[in-house]
């Protein structure tokens, strides 16, 4: 299925190269390069995921996924960095990027990166209408929303697919391994520190002390699980 792409790069070449890629696996992609131009292109189309540089002129890409996560704008974004060190990503996935690819990368695994996150996106759009209750966390996969003891929380959309994978199955404890497979995909690539940068960002937006942890717990050597001493009740969204 065709998805629309915007494309925030201020590089031509790689901004290209990055188009004949994405276009060879039959998405319809736009191309700007600046921040400015790409808050304007978010606002005024649709689209399906957003491939955003960190160093564009302007507005800088970290500043475009602020403000666009702030206006509740939920498109997936994939950040394109050549910043390494885990402060910065952790920077840009607590801004509300969905992933990140550290420059210099391949373009094969952008397109892997970018079909993953539209296969996660729209799995969780076309799903049914299902809550999932593990203690006092709420989830809603139909509507995407997460609610911890009534309180709304916002996530993204990985986030949100790590915190569904787990509880799904409360008490069991997933290695990163396991995680990057249910909320990542089979085809990705994503390095086990970023589970643990989500998995931090997670616990901040749940309201948890990693050391007295009331919902996320580490099991140190192996990986987490979503505590709880029962299975998550489902039932229909509204009943």
């Amino acid at each position: 299925m065709s998805a629309r792409i915007l494309v925030a790069e201020d590089d031509e070449k790689q901004s290209r190269l990055i188009r004949i890629y994405l276009e060879r696996e039959g998405n319809a992609v736009q191309v700007v390069a600046d921040g400015r131009a790409a808050l304007e292109r978010a606002r005024s189309t649709g689209l399906d995921l957003i491939v955003l540089d960190v160093m564009l002129p302007l507005v800088d890409g970290l500043d475009v996924c602020r403000i666009l996560r702030a206006e509740a704008y939920e498109v997936p974004i994939l950040l394109l960095t050549a910043r390494s060190t885990e402060e910065d990503m952790l920077l840009g996935l607590d801004l509300g990027a969905d992933d990140y690819l550290t420059k210099p990368y391949s373009p094969r695994e952008l397109t892997a990166r970018v079909r993953a996150l539209l296969r996660r996106s729209r799995k969780g759009g076309a799903a049914g209408s299902e809550v999932l209750r593990v203690g006092a966390v709420e989830l809603d996969t139909a509507r995407f929303e997460v609610r911890v003891a009534g309180r709304p929380v916002a996530l993204t959309s990985k986030e949100f697919s790590i915190l569904e994978a787990l509880a799904r199955e409360p008490g069991r404890v997933f290695t990163r391994a396991q995680i990057i497979e249910r909320a990542f995909g089979f085809d990705s690539d994503v390095l086990e520190r970023t589970v643990d940068a989500h998995v931090r960002n997670l616990r901040r937006k749940l309201g948890d002390d990693p050391a007295r942890p009331r919902h996320l717990e580490t099991v140190y050597g192996r990986g987490y699980r979503l505590v709880d001493g029962s299975a998550p009740t489902r039932a229909l969204a509204g009943s």
